[in-house]
Formats: C-alpha cells, structure tokens, sequence
C-alpha cells in the first residue's frame, strides 16, 4: 500500500482518538533473545492434569521477577515463535508470518546469508521505511514509541537498520547485527579487538565502565519511560535485550550462583545472562510504579526462539530438556517460547484492568504466536490496520482473560528456506495435536535422525501423545501425513512462500505430498 495512504489513513485516526488517549494502556514488550521455554525458573510446561511441571532446568535457572510477572498474570505454554531471530522481530512488528514477509533467515548485516540452495529471492533487506509496522501505526495513533536494545531488521547499509526508521520515535542500542560484540562496559561493548564491526552504538557513556550491557540498557529503558511518561501520551516500549545471546560473557553480578552448579563454565555463563535479563525485568516493573504508570501498562514477555544454551545438540533433549532442539531447529525447543503477559501492578478496580482483567498464576495451554502480538495491542490502543496490509495473527485478548477462544485457529507454519545452518531447508506446519515436518533436502548432514531412517523426506508427531517428538509417526499414519502435508502446501501457497532451490540451482522444490 502507498505509505502516504497509510500515513493520511493513520493520521485521521490519531485526530479522533487523541480526546482519549489516557483511556488506552500503555505497553511494554519485553523482547528476550535467544531463551527458550525451559531458560527459567518458571515452569510452562504442565502435567497431565494441566498444573504447573517442574523440571531440571527450572531448578538451575534464577528468575524471580519472571516469577513475579507469572505470579500477577497469565502464561502460555504453546506460544511460537520462529526459530531464528530476525523472522520473529519482523512477525511482531507487521503481524506476518515469515512465510508471507519473506525474512525467513536471520540477516546477515553485510552478505546476503540465503544459503547454497536458499530462496534467492528471500527478503534479506528487511523492514524499510514506509512499510506498516506496530511502531509506525501506534506513534501515529498517539503513542509515544521507543525502541531499545537489538534491532536486527535490515543489513547495515540500508535506512530500515534504524528502527527510527521504520517507525519508532527514538532508537537506543538497535543496529543491524544480532549479537553484541562484547557485554562488557570495559570492552565499549565491542568497540575494541576484532568485533568492532558488532559494537553496541549509542552507550557512549557507560564505555570504560563495569557497567554490564544488560544493566546499560536498562537504565537507558527507563530513563526512556520516564520521559514518555512526562508527555502524557501513552507510550510503547518494545525492550529487546541482546541477553541472553552470545556470546556468553559471564555476568559478574551473578557468576556466584552457578559455581558449584556443575555445568560447564559456557552454561554457567548463560545462565547468568538469563539473571541479569531477569533482574532487569525487575528494574522496570518497579519503575514503572515509581513513575506512576504501573496499573496502565501491560507487560508482555516472550523469547524470539528456542533456546541456546550451550547445552548438548540441537536435534536432541538437551538445552530445552524434556523438549526436543534448541535455536535453529524444527523441534519443539526450537520454536516454543516463554510468553508472559500482565498487568505491571494489578488494581482490578482500573478502568484498563477492568476492561482486560487478566487472571493471577494462570497457565494458558491454547496455542498461539508473535504474530498475534500486532493485532492485539492495535486494537487494546484503539487503532486500527490499514486497509491492504495482510495480517496473519489474530487477536490475544480472550486468551488473556484465561479462556478458550474456539475461533482461532489451532494453527503454526514456521518457514525456513535456508542453510547452512542447525537445521537446514524445512517447513514446519502445526494443526491441532498433530505436527508434520517437511524436508527439502533430506541428505544434508545434520538431519542424521532422517538418514538413519532412509532418507524419508516427512515426521510426523502427535504433540498430545508425544510432547517431546520421540515417535515419528510419518509411516505408520499415511492418511494423517497427507492431511498435515495438505494443509501445509495450501498454507504456503497462500503466503506466496519462497522455496529452495534444486542442487543444479535450476528447479525451485516445492513440498510434494507423500
């Protein structure tokens, strides 16, 4: 769509809500890089009876103020992400699956990364100016938009590497590449040794510092809401940390906690990351009470993939224990995320809170996506999607409030064009219990598990029976791989999805049904 269209379309709108913009909420995403499911101290997953299930990893992890958020509202237990960074951030700010918007990879800053036989017409340039995002529509409609912490939209020539660009009203930290050069203040955060090129812009001040990254941002975060809150306006933080990606420099702040734990020194030092992260969390909720905006603001907390704790392969039980895969795989503890939302301070006598009242401790098993994130906070501000922009998410709030809402679709595509990388050239598709796997490329070496097997080209799992993908069904239940492979290809197909290539780089290889 023209983005002055928009531009007017959205403008208008902003005229005939400004009389009341202090009745919509404020909003605080929480963006955490890299952290599974399991990278906490909170348990998502559930026994039989739905209750909350411990286990070993719940037990390694610290984090009580995700406990805290937990504790005053309501958590998911099948929320996806995709399984790399970039396709996620891009899904939460246009409400698209990757399949659709075309970044199905994390993007390279400086070298189109598709792969050898990736889709060579795959989005590697990103978000760019002018196109619909959640910042843009919410600062026209009346919001105050910040960004803080990884970027990661658009390579480093180009304008949409700015997230000023691409709608928010002011970026602190946000640049092209997805991991930081160094946590460390002493080290400029990257601006010394070889990784110069991965240095953190914009923390100037806390150079030559021992002021961890993490604690840099935070205090950059809050600085941000407290002038927000100065306006009057309702504002938008969207917090995304580089924690707990690597590489993993140990936070000093907490290493004493994970010295006798057994781990090797790598996972002792993500873990420390996953505290600082948490700690910050922390900071900003009781910020966010110090300056007054508490009771208007809504929390949401989620990863942006699986996990990748330097823990044990990804194709097996290991880093995301009992899950299946980490980061990059097209296993469970590749895609599953910890997704928290909550009222910053809970009053239920709030207008706001009246309106969306969010239920304590509660666990919610429906499943759902970032791509849901755009539709639900538009329309929590009062503004709406211009006509043209496709949005494949649909709205959280009955979820919030703790029930089912049996009209949306039980439904999942993750979308990976690409390789080399964890695991390379697939689509996942998701429907009700049952989720089906599709290789491109069965013979590439790291889909050991598929050569062993003779090379087949599906799995096949029934999430309900089998939670953790021990039992690949794609043989012995033919008519139900064809139905998933069905609804896979029509997805697709719908999203106009880019497709690898053939080995002579001639023939795209569109998924076929078995």
């Amino acid at each position: 769509m023209n983005p002055r269209i928009v531009s007017l379309f959205v403008g208008a709108l902003a005229l005939a809500q400004s009389v009341v913009a202090a009745d919509r909420p404020n909003f605080v995403v929480f963006l955490i890089d890299d952290m599974g499911i399991m990278d906490t101290s909170v348990p998502f997953l559930t026994g039989e009876d739905g209750t909350p299930k411990r286990y070993p990893l719940n037990d390694f992890y610290r984090t009580p103020s995700m406990e805290r958020l937990a504790g005053q509202g309501i958590r998911f237990n099948q929320f996806y992400a995709m399984s790399v960074c970039s396709p996620t951030r891009i899904s939460i700010l246009t409400g698209q699956n990757a399949a659709r918007h075309g970044a199905t990879n994390w993007i390279n800053p400086d070298n189109n990364n598709a792969g050898p036989q990736g889709a060579p017409d795959w989005d590697w340039e990103g978000l760019a100016p002018g196109d619909t995002t959640l910042a843009g529509l919410l600062g026209a409609g009346g919001y105050r938009t910040v960004h803080v912490g990884k970027g990661h939209f658009a390579p480093r020539a180009l304008p949409g590497a700015d997230p000023s660009k691409i709608g928010f009203d002011r970026n602190i930290a946000g640049a092209s590449f997805g991991a930081p050069g160094s946590y460390f203040g002493e080290k400029n955060y990257g601006g010394l040794g070889k990784r110069t090129h991965h240095a953190v812009p914009g923390l100037e001040k806390y150079h030559g510092t021992d002021t961890f990254l993490t604690e840099a941002l935070t205090i950059e975060a809050n600085a941000a809401l407290k002038e927000a809150a100065r306006s009057g306006d309702p504002f938008f933080l969207y917090f995304a940390h580089y924690a707990v990606h690597s590489p993993f420099d140990s936070d000093p702040r907490f290493a004493a906690n994970y010295k006798d734990s057994g781990k090797p020194a790598a996972a002792q030092a993500f873990a420390t990351l996953v505290e600082g992260m948490d700690k910050s969390l922390g900071d900003v909720l009781d910020h966010l009470e110090a300056i007054g905006e508490a009771e208007d603001t809504l929390v949401i907390f989620l990863g942006d993939n699986g996990s990748d704790a330097p823990l044990g392969n990804q194709h097996e039980v290991a880093c995301a224990a009992p899950l299946r895969g980490k980061k990059g795989a097209h296993y469970e503890g590749g895609m599953r995320v910890p997704f928290i939302a909550a009222w910053a301070k809970v009053n239920p006598d709030n207008p706001l809170q009246k309106a969306l009242p969010i239920p304590a401790g509660a666990i919610q098993p429906q499943v759902a996506n970032v791509t849901d994130l755009f539709p639900t906070l538009l329309q929590l501000a009062g503004v709406a999607n211009p006509p043209g922009h496709a949005v494949d998410g649909h709205p959280l709030q009955t979820l919030l409030t703790g029930d089912a809402d049996d009209s949306r679709p039980r439904q999942f595509l993750m979308h990976y064009p690409h390789g080399p990388h964890r695991s390379n050239y697939f689509t996942v598709w998701r429907d009700g219990d049952w989720k089906v796997i599709y290789h491109y490329l069965p013979d590439v070496p790291t889909h050991g598990d598929l050569i062993q097997s003779g090379g087949a080209r599906y799995q096949l799992f029934n999430l309900a029976k089998d939670p953790f993908e021990q039992n690949d069904l794609a043989t012995s239940e033919p008519a139900e791989l064809r139905r998933m492979m069905e609804g896979l290809i029509a997805r697709t197909e719908a999203h106009v999805a880019r497709y690898p290539l053939s080995d002579d780089g001639k023939t795209r290889l569109k998924p076929v049904l078995p």
